[in-house]
């Protein structure tokens, strides 16, 4: 998924069907051919658990009696996991009796249906199911997205940030964040109007898009202030990319005050691999470099690597 652009999901989902027997899994590729969805087989729930939590499909078929491990110990794993626990799961058995459908719903499970299939109505409830898990996932990234930008909101960085942070000191990985502050931009919505502040906002948001990688997460921090989080990247590597967001803000051509230009200030905070610094002093760093920048003139970059606790790049307009 790229990640400075909030998306909604695939095209075509993916329906994990586990059960253990090869014909269910034939009847169904056949039968359920002409959905616009990708089929992948478990053939019994450990495997089955294993790959909800390698790539999460859309929906799951789960069949009850399978031997090692049953359907509802599968069902209770998956509703568990904070990873599988929101994948809606369609329960499949040649037992139909009031117990199993009650201890089902009880699991989490979203549907009952019973074998043999009637196929017809199996397409049917699939598609339900696949068009209401598409309808949570709308509201709940909706939830996450800066309207007037259409960047990821301040909610959702703190949720990214905080797996990034921990992926860096689990592997080792680099790792930098940036904060984007636009100078003066009160100064634009009294001058020219909030309209005009608008349509800066929205002109930032798009350069960062542009100067982004597909693996970058660009948010709105709030206010005037963007942020980037920008894995396997450090300090120096960030500030390269800063330096090209804050060229391209001061030449940009704002419609609403052409004769107006924009700037950006930028602090960031970075390190080469594992650190001791904790998240949240992570993003302190950033925020006082951001700081930094602004006294010392605006319309620059400085950039710290967190390791060494040192600045080590200033930027600044010719």
């Amino acid at each position: 998924m790229t990640q400075h652009t909030p998306q909604l999901a695939e095209v075509h989902p993916r329906v994990l069907v586990i059960d253990d027997s090869e014909d269910v899994h034939r009847l169904l590729r056949v039968r359920l051919k002409n959905e616009e969805l990708i089929l992948d087989a478990s053939l019994d729930g450990p495997a089955g658990l294993a790959a909800a939590k390698d790539n999460p499909p859309a929906l799951i078929l789960l069949d009850l009696d399978m031997p090692g491990m049953h359907g509802f110990e599968v069902l209770r794993r998956l509703k568990e996991d904070a990873k599988t626990q929101a994948i809606p799961v369609i329960v499949l058995s040649g037992n139909c009796s009031s117990e199993d459908k009650v201890a089902a719903f009880d699991l989490g499970a979203v549907d009952y249906v019973g074998k043999p299939f009637e196929f017809t109505e199996l397409r049917v409830r699939v598609r339900s199911a696949l068009r209401l898990q598409r309808l949570m996932q709308m509201l709940s990234q909706r939830a996450q997205i800066d309207g007037l930008t259409g960047l990821w909101n301040r909610a959702f960085f703190d949720q990214r940030w905080l797996e990034e942070y921990a992926r860096c000191v689990r592997h080792g990985h680099a790792l930098s964040v940036a904060l984007f502050d636009i100078d003066h931009f009160k100064a634009v919505n009294d001058t020219f109007g909030h309209p005009a502040g608008d349509e800066v906002l929205q002109g930032v948001a798009r350069i960062l898009r542009q100067e982004c990688r597909q693996t970058d997460l660009a948010c709105r921090f709030g206010g005037e202030e963007f942020v980037l989080v920008l894995p396997d990247t450090d300090s120096e590597e960030a500030a390269r990319l800063a330096e090209r967001v804050r060229h391209a803000v001061e030449e940009a051509i704002w419609p609403r005050h052409p004769t107006h230009r924009v700037t950006i200030s930028i602090g960031i905070a970075g390190a080469s691999g594992s650190t001791k610094v904790s998240e949240a002093e992570w993003v302190e760093a950033a925020d006082r470099n951001l700081y930094a920048a602004k006294r010392s003139g605006r319309n620059r970059v400085i950039a710290t690597d967190v390791t060494l606790g040192i600045t080590t790049l200033t930027r600044k307009s010719a």
